[in-house]
C-alpha cells in the first residue's frame, strides 16, 4: 500500500513538473481545461502501467506519453516534441539514478526502511528533477527567443529562485546525514518525513506562483502596449482631422492666392508664378478627402483605408448609415475600425479580384449598432481556444493585439462578436453588435 501511495505521489509531482515546463516554453493549442484533462488521463494510464514494476516499460511509456502530450496540446513540431520528451525522460531517469547511487553508497540503511527511506528517495529525486527542469526551461527560453519584454526584465530575479530547490536539496541531504549518524526514532521519523514532503510541495508552490505572476505581468505588458497603440492611432486621426480643417482654411483663402498670382502675372514673372502654383499643388492641405460617412473621425479612418485598398488593388465598399456611430467614443471608434480594417486588408492582399465590404447600421427602435465586414481571404484561419482567429505574424510574442482590442471594446459595449470563414465564397465574415451608451460621445 505504501508503494502505491508513493507511486501516486511521484507521478503527481512529475505531472506538475511537465505542466510547468511545457506552459513556460510552448504555445498552447487547446484550452487549459482540455490540457489538464489530457495530462490527468495520460498520467493515470502511466500510473497503472507502473504497478507492474517493469522499469524498461515504465521509461518507454513515460517517453511516449510525454511526447503525445506535447504534440497534441501545444503548437509544437513532432521533432521538437520528440527532443523535449527525450530530455524529460533522460533527466528524470538520471535524477533518480543519481539519488539512488548517493543513498546506496553513503546511507544504505535508508533504502532498507520501506517507509522513511522510500519517501526520502522520492522527495530527493523529485526536487533534483524539478531543479534541473526549472533551470533548463529558462535556458531554452533564451535560446529559442520565446522571452518577451517582461520575462527579460525579471529574468535575473527568477534565477534567484534557483536557490530554493538547491537549498531544499541541501536540507534533504542534511536529513540523510543526521539520520545516518543517529537513526530517527518514532515519532521523529514521521515528522521528518512530513517535513520532507512539505518541502517538495513548497518548491512546487513557489514555482507555480512565480509562473502565475509572470503570466499576469505578461498580460499587463501586452495591455500597456495595446493601449499605447490605441493612443497613437487616436492621435494620428486627430492629426488627419486637423489637416482637413487646414484644407478648409486653404480653400477659404484661395481667393487671396489667386490675387497674388494675378499680380505676379501682371509683372510677367513666370518663374515665380510656376513656383507659387507648384507650392500650392504640393501642399498637404490640398489633398482630397472623400466623404464616406457623416462622422468626421470615422470618415478620416475610412478614407485612409480606401487609399490603402486602392494601392493594393482591393475593391473597397463602405455603407455607413447616418448617425450609426455617433454614441461610440472616439478612442474606441479608432481602435475598433482600425483593427478591423488592418486585419481585412492583410487578409485580402495579393488575392485576385479581392474586396472588402463594410456596413454599419443601427437596429430599429434600439440602442444597438450592427457592424458587418466581409473580406476576401485565401484560407480558413487557425482559431484559438476562445474561437477567435490567431495571427500569422512571425513574432508569436507580439501577435493578436488587434483581436484583443476588438474583443475588449465589444465587452465594454456589452456586445457580441462573431467571426467565421465561408469556404464556398472564400471570404471571412466579422459581425459585431454593440450597445451604444445613451450619452452622445460626439
Amino acid at each position: 500500500m505504501e508503494r502505491i501511495i508513493l507511486l501516486l505521489f511521484s507521478f503527481l509531482i512529475e505531472a506538475i513538473i511537465l505542466w510547468q515546463y511545457s506552459s513556460c516554453l510552448f504555445i498552447p493549442a487547446c484550452t487549459k481545461k482540455v490540457r489538464l484533462l489530457s495530462l490527468s488521463v495520460l498520467y493515470v494510464f502511466l500510473f497503472l502501467i507502473s504497478i507492474f514494476g517493469q522499469t524498461a516499460l515504465n521509461v518507454i511509456c513515460y517517453f511516449i506519453i510525454n511526447m503525445f502530450f506535447l504534440c497534441t496540446q501545444f503548437k509544437l513540431k513532432s521533432a521538437f516534441a520528440l527532443f523535449h520528451s527525450a530530455m524529460l525522460t533522460a533527466i528524470m531517469f538520471v535524477s533518480e539514478l543519481a539519488v539512488y547511487s548517493i543513498i546506496s553508497r553513503f546511507y544504505p540503511h535508508f533504502l532498507i526502511d520501506m517507509g522513511t527511506g522510500l519517501v526520502f528517495f522520492t522527495v530527493f529525486s523529485k526536487i533534483t528533477f524539478l531543479t534541473i527542469m526549472y533551470f533548463l526551461s529558462h535556458l531554452c527560453k533564451e535560446r529559442y527567443g520565446t522571452q518577451n519584454a517582461a520575462d527579460k526584465q525579471s529574468n535575473p530575479f527568477r534565477l534567484f529562485l534557483m536557490l530554493i530547490p538547491v537549498s531544499s536539496v541541501l536540507v534533504i541531504y542534511t536529513f540523510l546525514v543526521i539520520g545516518n549518524a543517529s537513526p530517527f526514532a518514532p515519532p521523529i521519523d514521521f515528522l521528518v518525513t512530513v517535513c520532507a514532503i512539505f518541502l517538495l510541495l513548497v518548491n512546487l508552490l513557489v514555482f507555480g506562483i512565480e509562473q502565475y505572476n509572470q503570466t499576469k505581468t505578461r498580460e499587463f505588458t501586452d495591455m500597456q502596449l495595446l493601449l499605447q497603440k490605441e493612443s497613437d492611432s487616436a492621435e494620428y486621426y486627430e492629426m488627419l482631422l486637423a489637416q482637413n480643417e487646414n484644407q478648409s482654411i486653404l480653400i477659404h483663402d484661395i481667393k487671396k492666392h489667386l490675387q497674388s498670382i494675378k499680380l505676379l502675372n501682371e509683372k510677367k514673372e513666370t518663374d515665380k508664378i510656376n513656383a507659387y502654383i507648384q507650392q500650392l499643388i504640393d501642399s498637404s492641405d490640398l489633398k482630397e478627402m472623400s466623404r464616406i460617412c457623416d462622422n468626421k473621425l470615422l470618415n478620416a479612418i475610412l478614407c485612409r483605408y480606401q487609399r490603402q485598398c486602392s494601392d493594393r488593388h482591393i475593391t473597397f465598399h463602405a455603407d455607413i448609415r447616418s448617425g450609426a456611430v455617433q454614441n461610440i467614443y472616439p478612442h474606441d471608434l479608432t481602435s475598433l475600425f482600425c483593427n478591423l480594417l488592418d486585419n481585412a486588408v492583410a487578409a485580402a492582399e495579393n488575392i485576385p479580384e479581392s474586396y472588402i465590404e463594410l456596413s454599419v447600421q443601427r437596429k430599429e427602435n434600439s440602442s444597438f449598432v450592427v457592424i458587418v465586414m466581409i473580406n476576401s481571404c485565401k484560407s480558413a484561419p487557425v482559431y484559438d481556444q476562445y474561437g477567435l482567429p490567431v495571427s500569422h505574424k512571425p513574432d508569436r510574442n507580439r501577435h493578436g493585439f488587434g483581436i484583443k482590442s476588438i474583443s475588449k471594446i465589444v465587452k465594454q459595449y456589452q456586445g457580441n462578436l462573431q467571426m467565421y470563414y465561408d469556404d464556398a465564397s472564400g471570404t471571412f465574415h466579422t459581425i459585431l453588435t454593440l450597445k451604444q451608451p445613451k450619452n452622445s460621445a460626439g
